[in-house]
């Protein structure tokens, strides 16, 4: 391509520090080095995790910064020593990394990679160094992506190739929210047929999350959320209860024991607050049930049990990207999406533009939306 080797300038929303709003700036991006790729962001949704940095929750984070990491997009260029991706080709950019090489690529039972930038967030690419600047400025990569921006450059080992037939403005959700909700269920907690469930948070992981226990069988799907406006779109998903805890005086762990017998055996914490956490793994059923946090919560929060929950027979885990290994199943998912095996239509409430970045993370805030995908271009 033309642009092969240069610096492209193009647009970008940029986050020069917590607690203000995204600005729209022209930045440049340098060219791709060895085992780098350079890709024309399509689409990209915004997702908690993003609102996390912006709203100080996460005090990790390095500024300037380029946040956005749920994205589909087009290779434009390819640095030395690529061989499987050319330009043209569709991919989903990769925030959970996969060298193949780690003790965690090879072991089957995680799919962390040790190059993976969650938690550190240093905000640069292996080697070191980011490939934007802004107003003479180092701005800094979030977590292997940046993805709020036209133009962004990935390591080889953050990106996977998907079938040229993509839909790019759907498929971007399975570069987070999809396969992190949808994972938890039918990878991480292996949901069985004819099990009871219990989803707490309904936004656009959570409704993941339904789509995967109906996927996975299960007979009774309990969706819980403050906001009863989110019970119609969790029930066209799959959902079969509807529980507000505002409505109810007792706690919720005693209002869903009564629901299912004495306790669910499946439960998916998907907001990020530890009370809900604690409160989710008590409505686990006592003898067997299994509690998956899928929720990031902010930096300071600690969570306290009580250990006889766990003792008696309970099971807490958690898991990042749904378990799934990314460049393997990334590619398999959006081939089962083809398929019609799942749908991502009904997550998808807000197509905007890149000017419009900042009125969708009010969309998100204000629980107005479920996903909104900001269009490039």
């Amino acid at each position: 391509m033309a642009s092969a080797g240069k610096v492209i300038k193009c647009r970008a929303a940029v986050a020069w520090g917590p607690h203000q709003p995204l600005t729209i700036e022209e930045i440049e991006v340098a060219p791709p080095k060895a085992h780098e790729v350079r890709v024309k962001i399509i689409a990209t949704g915004i997702c908690r995790s993003d609102d996390h940095f912006l709203s100080g929750a996460i005090t990790e984070a390095t500024y300037p910064v380029i946040l956005g990491h749920e994205a589909a997009g087009i290779v434009e260029s390819v640095g030395e020593g690529v061989t499987n991706l050319k330009p043209g080709d569709k991919v989903i950019p990769l925030f959970v990394p996969q060298c193949g090489e780690c003790r965690c690529c090879k072991d089957p039972k995680t799919n962390l990679c040790y190059k993976n930038d969650i938690g550190k967030y240093k905000g640069t690419m292996l080697d070191n160094t980011s490939r934007f600047t802004c107003k003479g400025k180092i701005i800094y990569n979030f977590i292997s992506t940046s993805t709020f921006t036209e133009y962004t450059v990935l390591d080889e080992i953050a990106v996977a190739k998907i079938d040229d037939r993509a839909p790019l403005d759907k498929v971007c959700l399975i570069g987070c929210g999809f396969t992190t909700g949808y994972g938890s269920a039918v990878r991480v907690a292996k949901v069985e047929p004819g099990s009871t469930c219990a989803v707490f948070g309904l936004g656009g992981v959570g409704l993941s999350v339904v789509i995967g226990c109906k996927v996975a069988g299960a007979a009774k799907i309990i969706a819980v959320d403050i906001n009863s406006d989110k019970f119609a779109k969790a029930k066209e998903l799959g959902a079969t209860h509807f529980v507000n805890p505002k409505d109810h005086k007792k706690p919720i762990d005693e209002v869903l024991a009564e629901m299912s017998n004495g306790g669910v055996d499946f439960v998916f914490e998907v907001i990020g607050n530890t009370a809900v956490m604690a409160s989710a793994l008590k409505s686990a059923f006592f003898g067997s049930g299994t509690s998956v946090i899928v929720g990031l919560a902010p930096s300071s929060d600690m969570l306290s049990i009580d250990p006889m929950l766990l003792l008696t027979g309970r099971t807490m885990c958690g898991a990042v990207f749904g378990g799934f290994k990314s460049k393997d199943q990334v590619p398999k998912l959006v081939e089962d999406f083809l398929a019609n095996k799942f749908e991502l239509d009904g997550l998808i409430t807000h197509k905007l533009k890149l000017d419009e970045i900042n009125e969708g993370f009010e969309l998100l805030r204000s629980g107005k939306s479920i996903r909104s995908v900001i269009m490039m271009g």
